[in-house]
């Protein structure tokens, strides 16, 4: 079934064209590709909730949190007790 998925057909340059991210890609794309690209992050982006959105967020900071050795309440995390 997916034979036919070449990267010339109209579904393939669609999907080349939503999920590009590199930056020099973008800044050459014509003004239609820009359009198509940005009304499907935008629906793509409308789907997620926002307890969703808030949910992600918070294990976002949390990670970064221990990253730099902390814990939730801002404190030092035990691990790193002994660090001045």
């Amino acid at each position: 079934m997916l034979a036919g998925l070449g990267p010339n057909t109209v579904l393939a340059r669609m999907v080349s064209i939503r999920t590009e991210e590199d930056e020099e890609m973008l800044k050459h794309f014509t003004p239609e590709q820009r359009r198509i690209r940005s009304e499907w992050r935008n629906r793509t982006a409308a789907k997620v909730s926002i307890e969703d959105r808030d949910v992600f967020l918070e294990q976002m900071k949390q990670a970064f949190i221990a990253m730099a050795g902390g814990d939730a309440n801002g404190g030092r995390n035990k691990r790193w007790k002994d660090w001045p």
